[in-house]
């Protein structure tokens, strides 16, 4: 393993803990948060380091995902700030989104290096990794609808107390 190799891997890793923790912490990834600056900063390093294999490999289907997780990164922080742009859906769909590419990455990875020597898929084609990638997928979906949940009904009570108050003024 070189050493770019494994500062690639070393900084790839941090993000899952920064989003594991932002998703307990407050159910998702928010990046206004010190977890969610932290998630956003490591993923974007992990990112745009996994381009640095192209020399080596050419480009992979990897490095395509990695392109749809910076666009994805990308959305989730221009949707911070703004009148028309209030953290909702599409942040919390963006986000989520990018910890559920990191890890396809990070099982994907780790399952076709570990047990050393023989590990438990053969490449990131394997069938072997089918039941991996759904159990990865229905924890997605299970999440994000509830998250997506959650932001409705935040929304229908600050719509709620809006108008509570404009009636109470009128009043």
């Amino acid at each position: 393993m070189t050493a770019f190799t494994l500062a690639h891997t070393a900084i790839s890793v941090l993000p899952v803990g920064f989003g594991l923790y932002a998703f307990a912490r407050r159910g998702g990834i928010d990046p206004t948060t010190r977890a969610g600056k932290w998630y956003l900063g490591t993923m974007l390093a992990g990112t745009v380091t996994g381009f640095g294999f192209v020399a080596t490999l050419g480009v992979t289907p990897g490095q395509v995902l990695g392109l749809l997780t910076l666009a994805l990164l990308a959305i989730g922080t221009l949707t911070t700030k703004g009148a028309w742009r209030k953290p909702g859906y599409t942040q919390t769909v963006a986000l989520t989104t990018s910890f559920l590419m990191l890890m396809v990455f990070l099982t994907t990875e780790t399952l076709t290096r570990v047990p050393v020597g023989r590990p438990f898929a053969s490449g990131p084609a394997d069938p072997a990794l089918i039941p991996v990638r759904l159990g990865l997928l229905v924890a997605y979906l299970a999440t994000l609808g509830h998250q997506l949940m959650k932001v409705h009904a935040d929304r229908v009570f600050d719509a709620r107390v809006a108008r509570f108050f404009a009636a109470s003024r009128t009043a």
